[in-house]
């Protein structure tokens, strides 16, 4: 998937969980965005790889893309980095609802995701897609859609 539909996935998914939980929305959503896009490092196109270069290309270079930063392993380990570092549990949440999002949608795409790395193992959905279709713009739209609702839902009361 590109760049604005993990984007809109992550945004989509933190809306959701914001409007279960009791937990900071701004903070929350803010930091769903931020993990949605944080898998993709390993690429050097991608909009974070674009931003930081050097470690997208050290990245790259030993794991390859959607490896490890694409698996449960790396969750986790983002997981306890977060709680390390982070003492804010929306923030926390946040970002690994908005990399979990991102395994999904790429789980959707013909190439799948190595999940469960270190074994070499591709995951994908049982429909796939290509990256950048005419699929992913009509997932794009219904994740639009499902923001709206959902932000709705959650900020509806501030209108």
């Amino acid at each position: 998937m590109t760049g604005n539909t993990h984007i809109i996935g992550g945004l989509a998914a933190s809306l959701a969980f914001a409007q279960v939980s009791n937990y900071e929305p701004v903070l929350l959503v803010g930091a769903g965005v931020v993990g949605a896009i944080i898998p993709d490092i390993c690429h050097g196109g991608s909009k974070i790889g674009r931003k930081f270069k050097v470690l997208s290309s050290l990245i790259n270079t030993i794991f390859g893309h959607r490896s490890f930063t694409h698996s449960l392993l790396f969750l986790v380990l983002m997981a306890v980095l977060l709680n390390t570092f982070i003492d804010n549990d929306s923030i926390i949440l946040g970002i690994l609802i908005g990399m979990a999002s991102h395994y999904i949608l790429d789980m959707a795409t013909k190439n799948g995701i190595k999940l469960l790395y270190p074994l070499k193992i591709t995951v994908r959905l049982p429909v796939t897609t290509r990256t950048g279709g005419t699929v992913e713009y009509l997932v794009f739209a219904v994740l639009s859609l499902l923001t709206v609702y959902f932000g709705y839902g959650v900020f509806g009361n501030y209108f």
